[in-house]
């Protein structure tokens, strides 16, 4: 007689069944508890470690508010930049050993040439701009003769200084640098400003040869050159500049590079960059600062600005005189989309592109294949060397000042006016505080947290 096999789950009775059930049900309960826990605690973990770390940089932020910053909390290492009024340092900071960019302004002759309120909008500017493509400001103080701005110190120099060691740029290494330069101004008119002062001076370069724009007003910004009273009727005070107009591309361009420098640190400057509605009294708008680009980008391709003359009175009247003087040497060959583009800058503000909104430029057909998402992101069209972090081979060499020695003020000085006036400077003082206004990722471990 054959036997009838069985499993042991035929033979289970329905009360075994129940209690298997029940404890697969109990076990599974207690794991979705379990997990609910440890995800409870986790998160009660990180919580609590992002208060204390956000109490520990209010406290640090207090500290910082409380303290007095001073000429004495920072060692001056090099002066990299000199201008009308003043001049740049590169300094460290005593008690962290950062690096940093010291501008410094003497105050008797901010008040002498008027310049107050150009003063307050940099610093303003720089206070309120927190982005990549502006010069971040640290601090900012002042003593009784000198204001003090801290800024980011940027390894790779100036366009200005780029273009010197170049003859010219190559149409990819321009592209480059002008769309780079269109999305920076484009930040700061989105501020609602005006920078009115765009040229190879004030586009300075980070140590991977990016560009952030800088000198809002300040430094070689700060000139007679850049008012429109400087100008009032220079169009009948000098001759024509008949031998610059005489001169080859090439003899134009080694004249323009053995003058430039001396333009840059020197009270009278030049217009070339200057839109010809900033110099009328009938008012002018954010459009100025795309014709300054427009001639920034006749000059890397052709090597020389448009307007450029031996005489700043000569270069104004150029400019006022563009649609006879904007013309492109034949001996200096570029593409008929570089030169649509300059014309398409270089024009009647009214036509002049970016009047609809920036993305007119972008779409421009000199800036095809710019990938302008990332071009931050990408390699610059030309590599900086950078051996340290206090590295300034790509800056001039200045001699040393005594803008930081005390002088002792004369009757004939204009040092023994400005301190019945110094209460225009008040309220100048200002600390950023990376830890709560810089913009940067958060650990990846607290981001569960948020």
């Amino acid at each position: 007689m054959a036997m009838t096999g069985s499993t042991p789950c035929s033979s289970m009775s329905n009360h075994t069944k129940e209690r298997v059930t029940m404890t697969k049900v109990t076990l599974e309960n207690f794991y979705i508890l379990f997990e609910k826990i440890v995800s409870w605690l986790w998160h009660s973990f990180l919580k609590r470690l992002r208060r204390s770390a956000h109490a520990r940089k209010e406290t640090e932020f207090l500290r910082l508010k409380r303290t007095r910053l001073g000429l004495e909390d920072f060692e001056s290492l090099k002066v990299i930049g000199r201008g009308a009024f003043g001049e740049v340092r590169l300094v460290q900071k005593k008690d962290t050993g950062h690096v940093y960019a010291m501008k410094i302004l003497r105050k008797a002759d901010m008040l002498e040439k008027e310049q107050v309120g150009h003063i307050r909008a940099e610093r303003d500017i720089l206070v309120e701009a927190d982005s990549l493509w502006v010069v971040k400001m640290f601090y900012s103080f002042q003593d009784k003769l000198n204001l003090y701005l801290i800024m980011e110190f940027l390894p790779g120099g100036d366009m200005m200084t780029l273009l010197m060691k170049k003859d010219t740029l190559t149409e990819e290494e321009t592209q480059f640098y002008i769309a780079e330069t269109v999305l920076a101004i484009d930040s700061i008119h989105q501020l609602g400003f005006i920078h009115r002062d765009i040229k190879p001076d004030n586009l300075l370069l980070d140590s991977k040869g990016h560009v952030k724009l800088s000198d809002f007003g300040l430094c070689t910004g700060l000139k007679k050159a850049h008012r429109t009273e400087f100008y009032r009727n220079l169009n009948h005070s000098l001759p024509s500049d008949f031998t610059f107009q005489n001169m080859n591309s090439k003899r134009k361009a080694e004249t323009w590079k053995r003058n430039r420098r001396q333009l840059a640190f020197s009270t009278v400057g030049t217009p070339d960059y200057i839109a010809p509605e900033v110099f009328m009294q009938t008012g002018y708008n954010k459009l100025c600062d795309w014709w300054s680009l427009g001639v920034i980008m006749y000059e890397m391709l052709i090597g020389y600005p448009p307007f450029c003359s031996e005489t700043p009175q000569e270069t104004y009247k150029k400019v006022m005189n563009w649609k006879e003087t904007l013309t492109f040497p034949p001996e200096v060959p570029i593409s008929e989309k570089a030169k649509d583009l300059i014309l398409r800058f270089c024009c009647e503000w009214e036509h002049r592109i970016g009047a609809p909104g920036v993305e007119e430029i972008k779409s421009n057909s000199f800036f095809e294949g710019v990938d302008w998402e990332h071009i931050r992101e990408r390699p610059a069209a030309i590599s900086i060397e950078i051996k340290s972090i206090d590295d300034t081979s790509n800056f001039d060499e200045f001699p040393e000042s005594d803008i930081l020695k005390p002088t002792v003020a004369t009757s004939n000085h204009p040092e023994t006016d400005y301190k019945n006036k110094d209460w225009v400077f008040i309220n100048y003082t200002y600390k950023r505080f990376e830890g709560l206004t810089a913009r940067g990722a958060i650990p990846s471990y607290m981001k569960a947290a948020k």
